[in-house]
């Protein structure tokens, strides 16, 4: 009989976990990005964003914080799969995510007081179907814009 495996199975027979499949993609991240001229500032950036309804503590975290060859203070979200067979990489920034990242993103800039700064949030899609991993820079994937009108952003 034969087994057919989905991104999960076959990323953790590859890697032994999607752990290491996603450490490898965020190297791979960096080369690219320090490639394209970014200079990156910090990496896995983790933040206290509150207390859950049964009072643990939630964090957000930002894969790479960079600035780009324009000077803009980029957040980057990396996101790394062994096929698209199902979606690509990307789709996996749904809108939870991007609240989160959005979040942890406004209490760096207020620790380092960057306020005035111009931003982006930025996605890089990490694929290894091939020999040769593909990796793309998706600049402005998303926006604080989407969730202007509500009420979980007043505060931050």
């Amino acid at each position: 009989m034969k087994k057919i495996f989905g991104t999960k199975q076959l990323a953790k027979a590859e890697f032994g976990s999607t752990i290491e499949l996603g450490a490898y993609g965020e190297r791979l991240a960096i080369d690219h990005i320090k490639k394209q001229g970014y200079r990156i500032v910090a990496t896995n950036y983790t933040a206290p964003l509150g207390l859950s309804r049964n009072g643990r503590i939630i964090t957000g975290e930002i894969d790479i914080i960079a600035y780009d060859a324009d000077g803009i203070l980029c957040f980057i979200e990396v996101k790394t799969r062994s096929s698209q067979e199902f979606a690509a990489p990307q789709t996996a920034v749904d809108r939870r995510k991007q609240r989160q990242i959005i979040r942890t993103s406004r209490i760096y800039r207020r620790v380092l007081q960057l306020g005035g700064e111009a931003f982006r949030f930025d996605v890089v899609s990490v694929l290894l179907a091939s020999a040769t991993p593909e990796v793309t820079i998706l600049q402005s994937y998303f926006s604080e814009a989407r969730f202007e009108h509500s009420n979980w952003l007043r505060g931050y």
